[in-house]
């Protein structure tokens, strides 16, 4: 993506369909005068007065509780220094997003104008009794470190500044799992930090605590190696400063273990890399581009343990495996303080999860074979879903062990439970789902090409590397679309109604008349549809010319899918076509079939229909649970209707005896673990969360998801065909740019597993 596209692309991310990131939702219901009675005047002041005996009762009636300041002031933003207050509050906005949809903690972002600590410490001790924790952003040191120091001291609720620890945590648990691998011993190693801002210093402090020694720590800056004869040290940087005969970076790095960068791109040569000891480990961090180029490093030392700040190569350091998780832990017991104690948690339970067996859902979404502990997986992944009930009871101990915690867990099962429930996972399905298709990116043609919504999301998915996008239509029209658009990017626009493409069409034609020519097609009516958008794109699919294909969005469905079962056909076993829109829900990702093609199955048609959604939902790293819905519970009627769901069910229990499936149940009790344990207990669907959904027939399946998807704003990925030869979807009639998006990244990882399977 060009920089004047990503500039535009970001202004209006950040500006439409209403300004900002975040919003503030009510939690409690607001129809009726009672409920407003409730909520104020005069039902408000009950609380009040039970806080007002005790101050301990705000967390109990308010949100306190999970609520977190992210502060600024805006003097050392990101890559972009000193600018201000105002223009850093989008990156504090970012802030509380990620809070939000990693830990299911709520954030106030709040910018203060003012640079001098005494007046910024006063504002936040001011502000303090709204919230459960401050998380400190942004400020340049040395103040960031004064300020955290005194609000730490002068405040009773969770105080740290991310850009200091959070860094310090998550490299200091690459660094105890790299020196493992390497075979060296952290009390020995020789490690160099470039850099010594807030980050680097917070980090050498971090590393001692973990076992390093202060004698083999040699600290640079801009101007080379601290010494201790150097003028005007700061006093962080005369904490890190050597006596040792050292002028440059050169001369620290020779016979070192460990370079830890945290500074600026290209100041690690190859041959500094060369000077360092066997097995070195290098945290190259400046970010966008590191200290020394990843590719460039591993091919100038085999034995280099490796990791940066880019999340396109291995070990990367990401501040987000840290501040929600630790915040999360630090609430959850009412810590007063985030101390040493509970960061050193962090760091080993962080180390200690990389060790782990890694689930299939993070194989999947990073396109690996089997993820596993060694030189190229050190610490885990961003979306790795353990880290939500790994690290906040780890923070959670510590913070009991060390005496700051004023609500102490006792149950940790159930703490373990909690956490798994807080954050529905739909969100992190379209994460996922848009890595791995650009792990792998496929040819997908856009049949409907000369509409502007679908050259929208044909840019995106070319500017996001999702897919190679395939423009079908007139050539004009579409040019004038892209250039409409700024969209400059080289890709392949083919008419089928031109000349140039009577050679293809005839070729195509040919071989749709061979495979048709007993089923009523005569060659003439061949050559006729393959001027048709959807039979040549179906034929290009089939016969290797693209790998994907989305239709459907000017045309009813039946139109559309009549030429791709016809020419693509269904896949070997298969003798069941369906589809299955994928629901991104609260209570996280629901599949629901058959939405979109057989109108009234069978017994023996629901079965298949149940198998090909699991499948489908295995695809995308989510284990099955199948309720098969009906009006009945468990043989309460004798209707037809109800048989036909029994009978599905025993045949599933024959035939695909590894699927998880219950039935027939209503959908109340399918969808309410509670309700189905006290009257069903017998139940296979006990203790399991079901997140497929299979229906009795078209009308209910098709009604449910539209009135999900329009009613309460559950987003929907679909209609995903299930059960045909190559890779073909159809969206819905004016589907929204990002539900194409989102079902091109489905074609792409469509396409991968057939690939794979065809090898």
């Amino acid at each position: 993506m060009s920089k004047s596209k990503l500039r535009r692309e970001a202004l209006l991310y950040h500006a439409k369909p209403k300004p900002g990131k975040i919003e503030i939702v009510p939690t409690k219901k607001y129809a009726t005068q009672r409920d407003l009675a409730l909520a104020y005047s005069p039902g408000v002041a009950e609380p009040c007065l039970e806080i007002a005996k005790d101050k301990n009762n705000v967390y109990k009636y308010t949100s306190k509780g999970n609520l977190v300041a992210v502060i600024s002031n805006g003097t050392a933003v990101l890559g972009l220094g000193d600018i201000g207050p105002e223009a850093s509050k989008p990156v504090m906005e970012g802030k509380g997003l990620l809070f939000k949809i990693f830990a299911d903690i709520d954030v106030f972002d709040i910018e203060v104008d003012a640079t001098d600590v005494d007046k910024f410490v006063e504002v936040v001790k001011a502000i303090a009794p709204t919230f459960g924790g401050i998380n400190l952003e942004d400020i340049k040191a040395p103040e960031a470190f004064e300020i955290e120091r005194r609000l730490k001291e002068e405040l009773d609720i969770p105080v740290m500044h991310d850009d200091q620890h959070g860094t310090a945590i998550i490299s200091a648990a690459a660094l105890k799992n790299a020196a493992e691998i390497a075979k060296k011993d952290i009390s020995k190693v020789k490690i160099v930090v470039n850099g010594a801002g807030a980050a680097a210093i917070s980090c050498t402090r971090l590393y001692l605590r973990l076992g390093a020694k202060r004698e083999n720590v040699v600290m640079c800056d801009s101007k080379g190696v601290i010494r201790n004869d150097r003028e005007n040290l700061s006093k962080e940087k005369a904490e890190f400063s050597t006596h040792r005969d050292l002028n440059t970076l050169e001369d620290a790095v020779k016979d070192s273990d460990v370079f830890i960068g945290l500074s600026i791109a290209d100041v690690f040569t190859p041959k500094m890399l060369l000077s360092m000891n066997d097995n070195p480990i290098v945290f190259a961090m400046a970010n966008p581009n590191p200290e020394i180029n990843y590719d460039l490093a591993v091919k100038t030392r085999k034995d280099i343990i490796m990791a940066t700040g880019r999340s396109d190569h291995p070990n990367q350091v990401n501040n987000v495996l840290g501040f929600p998780f630790i915040f999360r832990g630090a609430l959850d017991v009412r810590a007063t303080a985030i101390n040493e104690e509970m960061k050193m948690a962090a760091v080993h339970a962080l180390a200690d999860l990389a060790k782990q067996a890694v689930p299939e859902q993070v194989n999947i979404v990073y396109d690996e074979v089997s993820l596993s502990f060694g030189k190229e997986y050190i610490i885990p992944k961003p979306f790795d879903p353990r880290l939500i009930y790994e690290i906040p009871p780890a923070i959670a101990k510590a913070a009991i062990d060390s005496g700051v915690a004023l609500e102490p867990i006792t149950d940790w099962e159930k703490y373990r439970d909690e956490l798994m429930e807080r954050l529905g996972t739909g969100n992190k399905i379209v994460r996922m789902l848009h890595n791995r298709a650009k792990s792998d990116p496929k040819r997908i043609v856009f049949t409907e090409a000369d509409q502007l919504d679908v050259i929208k999301a044909a840019q995106i998915v070319y500017d996001e590397g999702i897919g190679h996008p395939i423009l079908l239509g007139n050539k004009q029209v579409i040019q004038d679309l892209k250039n409409e658009i700024d969209f400059h990017s080289k890709v392949e626009i083919i008419d089928p109604k031109s000349p140039e493409q009577k050679e293809k069409r005839n070729l195509y034609a040919d071989k749709y008349w061979v495979s048709r020519q007993r089923k009523g097609i005569k060659l003439n009516d061949a050559q006729k549809l393959m001027r048709e958008r959807n039979y040549f794109a179906a034929m290009m699919v089939n016969e290797g010319d693209a790998d994907a294909l989305i239709t459907g969005y000017t045309r009813n469905y039946a139109s559309v899918v009549k030429p791709i079962l016809e020419l693509i056909g269904m896949d070997k076993g298969v003798t069941r076509v369906a589809a299955t829109n994928l629901m991104l829900t609260k209570r996280g990702p629901m599949f629901l079939a058959d939405t979109t093609i057989n109108i009234n199955p069978t017994a023996k048609h629901l079965a298949k229909i149940t198998q090909l959604t699991t499948m489908i939902a295995k695809m995308f790293g989510v284990s099955p649970n199948v309720a098969m819905l009906s009006f009945s519970n468990f043989g309460a009627s004798n209707s037809e209707e109800s048989k036909k769901i029994r009978e599905a069910i025993q045949y599933i229990h024959r035939y695909y005896p590894n699927v998880v499936v219950d039935g027939e149940i209503q959908a109340d009790f399918a969808l309410n673990p509670d309700m189905l344990k006290k009257e069903f207990p017998f139940s296979k669907l006990v203790d399991k969360k079901v997140n497929v959904l299979i229906f009795p027939n078209l009308d209910s399946a098709n009604i449910s998801y539209k009135m999900m998807k329009e009613l309460y704003g559950a987003e929907s990925i679909g209609p995903i065909m299930l059960g045909l030869k190559k890779p073909a979807h159809i969206i819905q009639l004016d589907a929204s740019v990002d539900e194409m998006v989102n079902m091109a990244a489905v074609a792409v990882i469509d396409a991968q597993n057939k690939s794979k399977r065809s090898q």
